[in-house]
């Protein structure tokens, strides 16, 4: 029998609080290899917070972080680093550098040769179907959706092994965004990397978690396959977000489609 791979990363017993205010109250969370694990849920219900205490972006104020079973550390973070991919909201693209420019800058700083970065980038480019032309122009001179995949491409220079994403496509008009979720779902079964994904959007967690854990409150209210959230609820919230999701459809026998 295949033994399974243990998980990627670990939150146990984290918390975290803001002028003593708690954003997210003690949490443990495995989030599994060439899995995608999706943090859903409303505004302000901790899921932003769960993923930069990932990231090592924020310490925990309680508990540990662990990346491939050892606790993240200020050395252990900064060997991880090149390890994890990250793509925000609006692309957090260097405005002063060309697209280019900003997806070559890590390998640069490590050191790539130009012949390496020049392979990486092409086939980065033809992964997230984006126009050669489009790498010489500046943030400025792009689409949104443009953005994002030069975005995307900059997370995936250096192969990482664990790849966030925080509300990627969240700024996205619905034709774009319709268009970037097939494609980025795509890329995750192509690439079979291990993802965390933020959103508040049920029907884009539906197409690519593998997990849900749906939070409120900063606390994990239930996580599990969509079938289980839909048929299954925890909670009398876990109802209404579900029914809250006006462009999503859930149909008979619990089967819910966008």
């Amino acid at each position: 029998m295949k033994t399974a791979s243990p998980p990627i990363l670990q939150l146990v017993s984290v918390s975290k609080r803001f002028d003593g205010a708690p954003a997210l109250h003690e949490t443990s969370l495995d989030v599994q290899t060439a899995r995608t694990t999706v943090l859903l849920g409303p505004s302000g219900c901790g899921k932003t917070t769960a993923l930069r205490l990932m990231l090592g972006l924020l310490r925990p104020d309680t508990g540990q972080v662990l990346f491939k079973q050892a606790p993240l550390g200020e050395e252990e973070l900064r060997l991880a680093r090149p390890r994890m991919g990250y793509v925000v909201q609006d692309g957090g693209l260097f405005p002063h550098l060309t697209a280019l420019g900003n997806v070559r800058l890590m390998a640069r700083h490590l050191g790539w040769t130009e012949t390496r970065m020049r392979e990486r980038v092409a086939a980065l480019a033809e992964l997230v179907r984006l126009p050669g032309s489009a790498l010489e122009r500046h943030p400025s001179e792009l689409s949104g959706g443009q953005k994002q995949r030069v975005a995307l491409m900059r997370a995936l220079m250096l192969d990482p092994e664990l790849l966030f994403l925080d509300e990627p496509l969240g700024a996205l008009d619905p034709l774009v965004r319709a268009e970037l979720q097939d494609d980025l779902a795509a890329i995750f079964r192509r690439l079979g990397k291990s993802v965390v994904l933020v959103t508040h959007d049920l029907a884009e967690a539906a197409l690519f978690g593998h997990e849900l854990v749906l939070l409120q409150d900063g606390r994990i209210v239930q996580q599990g396959a969509l079938e289980e959230l839909v048929t299954r609820p925890a909670s009398p919230f876990v109802t209404r977000f579900i029914r809250a999701q006006r462009r999503f459809d859930v149909g008979a026998g619990g089967d819910a489609k966008a």
